[in-house]
């Protein structure tokens, strides 16, 4: 049996290029059951997911991407818009219910709002692309395309904001290339 470590570090491969399999929907909840217990400050949450599958969302999808992802995205079964909430913090008197007034400093304060979503939807995006992995899901992250398009076309009343995109699906192994290269420890990390 392959070992957690294994299966979501050391073997997984950004994939660029997927089979044809469809992901049923059950998988993309279990995907989110399980990805929703990463930690977030003050379980903030601000992370929204838009599973794109359908042909007509593939294709506005598509029209946002750089030339260069546009195949990406339509060889994957799904493609995963990671957004955050501009309002996440109209959520925290019961998401953090031993502060409620916690929502009070957000609401103030655009941009602490703005930082604190930003970081939070990137690290539950991050979650999200751990927890495909230990579903048996292969992942292909992507910021390549226009956010303002993007965000125009999947969230015109304005309240989410795009982060980065994760192909989903069967990863195609004969399209792999060799694995790149990881910087080492002395070059960023330091122990004080």
């Amino acid at each position: 049996m392959i070992s957690a470590q294994q299966q979501v570090f050391l073997s997984a491969r950004t994939h660029s290029r997927f089979l044809d399999r469809a992901i049923p929907d059950e998988l993309l909840h279990s995907l989110y059951e399980l990805a929703k217990w990463g930690p977030t400050s003050m379980n903030t949450q601000p992370a929204r997911y838009v599973f794109v599958r359908s042909a007509e969302a593939k294709a506005r999808l598509r029209a946002c991407v750089a030339p260069g992802n546009a195949d990406k995205v339509d060889s994957a079964p799904v493609t995963v818009i990671v957004a955050q909430d501009t309002q996440f913090f109209e959520h925290l008197s019961s998401q953090f219910p031993h502060a409620p007034q916690a929502a009070e400093g957000f609401a103030k304060d655009a941009a602490l709002a703005q930082a604190t979503a930003a970081r939070n939807s990137s690290l539950q995006g991050a979650y999200l692309i751990m927890a495909a992995r230990l579903l048996g899901l292969d992942c292909g992250p992507m910021s390549g395309f226009n956010a303002t398009a993007l965000d125009a076309a999947f969230f015109p009343d304005g309240r989410y904001r795009s982060n980065f995109l994760v192909n989903l699906g069967c990863g195609d192994p004969a399209a792999l290339r060799p694995r790149g290269p990881r910087l080492p420890f002395e070059t960023v990390a330091r122990i004080l």
